[in-house]
């Protein structure tokens, strides 16, 4: 076991771009990643699950004192979520490559619109919790359990970025591009759960 192919410590960029190459399987770091999303996106089934739920059991879905919820703006930042991955998948590209500069870049561009994402998100979050509150009904309840815990996963993201971020410019080691690789699929799933839980927000108005 050398050095070169199993070192996350004392390697060089043209190390880590020979071990992209040269592995046949996925390190465990990978595997780690793909069961916290597993267990995720079975949490994000059963708060799904019981949104739909609640919605077949009443009467009225949302409740006639909430209004109805404007589509341009969370298809709009929905977009910007999504389009947050490309820039994610180009420095996960650079990172297996052994290119830590591209990397960092293609980092900062997407906590850049990572940030901007959830701030834009929290404002929507605070005007609907002043609209119409957090314990009122069950819609509500659900509504903003569902939109939180959305919103804390892209924390996480974003807090995992801002890691990487610190990390990089002391060099790039098999430790690093992994993480870089895992993060860029952590951020694909929030993609897609943000895809999921907009559809759900914006159900009742179609």
């Amino acid at each position: 076991m050398n050095e070169v192919t199993r070192s996350a410590r004392a390697t060089s960029g043209e190390a880590v771009a020979r071990v992209a190459r040269l592995r046949r399987s996925q390190p465990i770091g990978w595997w780690g990643m793909a069961l916290f999303i597993a267990t995720e996106a079975a949490l994000f089934g059963t708060l799904l699950s019981t949104y739909y739920y609640l919605r077949l059991k009443s009467p009225v879905w949302p409740p006639d004192h909430i209004p109805a919820p404007s589509m341009a703006l969370p298809l709009a930042l929905t977009g910007v979520l999504v389009a947050s991955a490309l820039p994610m998948a180009l420095a996960n590209r650079a990172a297996q490559a052994g290119r830590a500069a591209p990397a960092w870049w293609a980092l900062a561009v997407a906590l850049g619109i990572q940030c901007a994402y959830l701030a834009l998100q929290l404002h929507s979050f605070s005007s609907d919790l002043d609209k119409f509150g957090l314990h009122r009904d069950a819609y509500t309840s659900i509504y903003f359990t569902l939109l939180g815990a959305h919103h804390l996963h892209v924390l996480i993201g974003i807090l995992l970025d801002g890691w990487l971020l610190a990390r990089l410019p002391s060099g790039l080691t098999n430790y690093r591009a992994l993480a870089v690789r895992v993060t860029a699929l952590y951020w694909y799933f929030v993609s897609v759960l943000g895809t999921l839980v907009v559809v759900t927000q914006l159900a009742p108005s179609w």
